[in-house]
């Protein structure tokens, strides 16, 4: 539940303008407004589920970005009933909205990538909570090699433009009509950068394959784990069990969240001590927290 001192679990994950947003419980604008995010990059969210403090907030945040002028698409993905939620939702409040809306709901025969653009995939897998769930994994599109301007010298591509768009993996045409393709040039392709959103589940295979090797994974961490029958029960994962599948999956480094309201802000270092003595690499997170994700080499 919200809480005075706390807000819900939400994850905005910004990159070059765009913003993705992973889950909206109540009061989510107030965060948004918070950290002053801004409207005109909201591209897609992605629910988990069906519990009202991770879905709660979306008609706030649809009415909140209809109030820019010409705003872009709006992609939800998320488990079956979130078009049918919103549709009823938006049609008895009649709140207005100026862009169009474009469901993707998982089915039994859904394939493991929700969504792609220019930019990013985004995969999903079912995890094991009291009702149907899903944790989320964004992998950022691969980049070109490393370019070497020695060998685009020796080439003859003269420097300039023509560097910019190999550089960004377009083929391109000397004025002798030679054509040279950005492998010509550059180095292996290296890999984008990688997220992970699980949250509201048991341990399962699931949450290995979307943790797996990713450069930051925000998990949940309901409880500590002499709470872990409450954690059983409710369908979460304590601390410790959190931090350990983060080490277990590769995890670069790993964020908790969706703390229990039952611990307050003085709590919050027990909870890091208990999950950091199963990985180092790891830490609450806190309302406005930002981290940056660097590229790899």
């Amino acid at each position: 539940m919200p809480m005075p001192h706390r807000l819900l679990t939400s994850l905005a994950v910004r990159l070059n303008g765009r913003i993705y947003l992973f889950d909206a419980g109540e009061g989510a604008q107030l965060g948004w407004k918070q950290v002053r995010l801004g409207l005109r990059g909201f591209k897609l969210l992605a629910v988990t589920h069906l519990h009202a403090d991770h879905c709660l907030g979306i008609p706030g945040l649809m009415m909140l970005r209809a109030q820019i002028d010409d705003p872009s698409p709006l992609t939800i993905l998320g488990p079956p009933g979130i078009e049918l939620f919103i549709r009823q939702t938006r049609a008895l409040l009649e709140f207005y909205t100026n862009y169009p809306v474009h469901f993707v709901e998982w089915s039994g025969d859904q394939p493991e990538l929700a969504y792609q653009d220019d930019q990013v995939r985004i995969y999903w897998q079912p995890l094991q909570h009291t009702r149907f769930c899903l944790g989320y994994r964004l992998e950022e599109l691969e980049r070109p090699g490393k370019f070497n301007p020695d060998q685009a010298r020796s080439l003859g591509i003269p420097r300039g433009p023509l560097w910019g768009r190999l550089q960004r993996g377009e083929s391109i045409t000397l004025n002798s009509g030679r054509e040279i393709s950005p492998d010509q040039v550059t180095g292996t392709v290296r890999r984008g950068r990688r997220i992970a959103y699980v949250v509201d589940t048991r341990t399962t295979k699931n949450i290995y394959r979307l943790c797996r090797d990713v450069d930051i994974a925000f998990m949940e961490g309901m409880f500590l784990p002499e709470d872990s029958e409450h954690a059983e029960a409710k369908g979460h994962l304590t601390v410790t069990e959190a931090a350990r599948i983060a080490g277990r999956a590769g995890v670069d480094r790993a964020v908790l969240v969706h703390i229990s309201p039952r611990y307050d802000a003085a709590q919050l270092d027990q909870l890091e001590s208990a999950a950091k003595s199963r990985f180092e690499y790891v830490q609450i997170g806190r309302d406005f927290d930002s981290f940056g994700v660097p590229l790899k080499p």
